[in-house]
């Protein structure tokens, strides 16, 4: 076209339109910008210059920070902790969620098992922190897991009959519970009484009767084991009294020369009896069977532990998040195919194998890309889970960051210096994520 005056009239309304149109869009994406700068762009850059100056923010130190941040032994823990993260969790997360999406493709109730499964994301970090310290609780009272293990265990392993009894003192008894109890030298045809205390009446078993020794024999050895306590006061120690009950189930042991030759248990009076015994010197032994600790189940917040168990509360959060993301996925995926490789005589392992999960690679590449993501800030779980004296062993980078900062650390030159290396695991991450919505959305 000619440049005439005609042809510049023309376009110069065009080019004034466009230049309102530029100038309205800019002014609708500058409360973002300067958000994004303010909440962003202002933070990270502070961060990075913190970062080359100590802890006072005074002196420069350079790379200072980042050296110590590498040889410091627990930013070292928190390193390795966030690496078990990111290859535990999202691996996890990603194949729990394909499993249940496909699983809930075939139930009538789908819908309302994907709700309960999805109920838990609409629950903070720091309400499903409080809920899982709770159920990790070591007292099984207290700690729904361990109160549901020690149920188990109990039914099936025979516990001890009295965990809390301990052998009245300078009463013919030597040792501890944990190494159980033996007398002094005894002879067959004489009767001995083994007091205890230590044991609450409500934890007598029932059918306990009132203590006594059976009439002593030739040959023979008897006694009884009894709780040395008279409800309402009174008694005599060392005694057996008319009010004080036998201690049923004792197993009781007859030794000669250090070796066992028989054992008995004690019956609804504590009583015991051996029979057909020599005229040699005998010792009795309480075993510490008798008195070992009830099982109390898994130490779940111990440092061993502490860090698969809070592991377990983010699975517990975020499964359905996953399920839901690769179910909309599955729901895409073409029934044609699915149909043709049935028909074909295709199982269904083979169907998931070969058709379903290559359909749902790039779905399934977004949420594990995403879980990395989200799983190198956790931060809420780690913190409010693990027990004070074990927070060192359940760090991950960020939680050490803080601790470092604001916990007591004040050493604020390494915690920036710990959050530019957050920063910049994180970032190749959100990177590649991006691109793929890009291509999907292409």
């Amino acid at each position: 076209m000619a440049d005439t005056p005609k042809a510049r009239a023309a376009a110069n309304p065009r080019r004034r339109a466009l230049r309102r149109r530029r100038l309205l869009g800019a002014l609708f994406v500058l409360p973002a910008l300067l958000l994004l700068g303010a909440l962003v762009v202002y933070p990270v850059v502070y961060s990075v210059g913190r970062s080359l100056f100590d802890a006072s923010g005074d002196r420069f130190v350079g790379a200072g920070n980042y050296l110590e941040m590498f040889q410091d032994p627990a930013t070292q823990k928190a390193l390795r902790n966030s690496v078990i993260w990111v290859v535990v969790a999202p691996v996890l997360l990603t194949g729990l969620g394909l499993v249940l999406a496909v699983l809930t493709e075939k139930v009538r109730w789908a819908t309302a098992f994907k709700l309960v499964l999805f109920l838990p994301m609409a629950v903070s970090f720091l309400a499903a922190g409080i809920i899982f310290r709770l159920a990790y609780d070591q007292n099984p009272e207290r700690g729904v897991l361990n109160a549901a293990i020690v149920g188990v265990h109990d039914t099936i392993v025979e516990q001890s009959p009295y965990p809390t009894a301990r052998a009245r003192e300078s009463k013919g008894l030597n040792g501890s519970p944990g190494e159980g109890y033996t007398t002094g030298e005894v002879r067959p045809g004489g009767e001995i009484a083994l007091p205890f205390v230590g044991v609450a009446p409500g934890a007598v078993p029932p059918r306990a009767a009132p203590a006594r020794t059976p009439e002593p024999s030739a040959g023979s050895l008897s006694g009884a084991v009894y709780l040395d306590f008279t409800p309402g006061a009174g008694g005599r120690q060392g005694q057996i009294d008319t009010k004080e009950k036998g201690l049923p189930g004792v197993t009781v042991e007859v030794l000669r020369g250090g070796t066992v030759v028989g054992s008995a248990e004690t019956g609804d009076d504590g009583s015991f009896r051996f029979a057909d015994l020599g005229d040699d010197a005998y010792t009795l032994r309480i075993p510490a069977s008798n008195f070992a600790a009830g099982y109390t189940g898994v130490d779940w917040l111990g440092p061993s532990l502490v860090t698969a168990a809070i592991i377990g509360a983010y699975l517990w959060v975020w499964t359905g998040f996953s399920m839901v993301l690769i179910g909309a996925g599955l729901a895409a995926i073409p029934r044609d195919a699915l149909e043709a490789a049935r028909v074909d005589g295709a199982t269904e392992g083979q169907i998931f194998r070969k058709i379903t999960v290559p359909l749902l690679a790039p779905v399934l590449t977004v949420v594990f890309v995403t879980l990395v993501i989200n799983v190198m800030k956790v931060f809420d779980l780690v913190y409010i889970i693990a027990p004070g004296p074990v927070q060192e062993d359940a760090n991950v980078l960020a939680t050490r960051m803080w601790l470092v900062s604001f916990g007591g650390g004040n050493d604020q030159g390494l915690g920036s210096a710990l959050s530019v290396l957050l920063l910049a695991l994180v970032v190749p991450a959100m990177i590649f994520n991006i691109r793929r919505f890009r291509k999907g959305g292409s």
